[in-house]
């Protein structure tokens, strides 16, 4: 039987279907979770190196355009979840 994918309009999902679902999420979570470590370690290897060598923490042009490219991707949410990734790899500001 092929998985179908929930759209709010078709007949309701049956027990199986969602505990399928719900594994992938878990799945997908995890892979979020691990992508988002990684990021922050990068992200803070690179803001250590930039100040050792007399620059900023941040890059403000950077930073625009990845709110921007979230903002393109997500929607409206978009802005919030990229402001905490940026925030996690560099520290608050101010």
């Amino acid at each position: 039987m092929a998985i179908r994918f929930p759209s709010g309009s078709d007949d309701p999902l049956t027990d199986a279907e969602i505990q399928r679902y719900r594994a992938e999420i878990n799945r997908l979570d995890r892979l979020i979770l691990d992508a988002v470590k990684r990021r922050t370690e990068v992200s803070q290897a690179i803001g250590r190196t930039r100040m050792s060598s007399g620059g900023t923490r941040l890059v403000h042009t950077r930073e625009i355009a990845i709110l921007n490219e979230f903002q393109d991707e997500l929607g409206e949410e978009g802005p919030a979840i990229a402001s905490a990734l940026l925030r996690m790899g560099r520290g608050k500001l101010g």
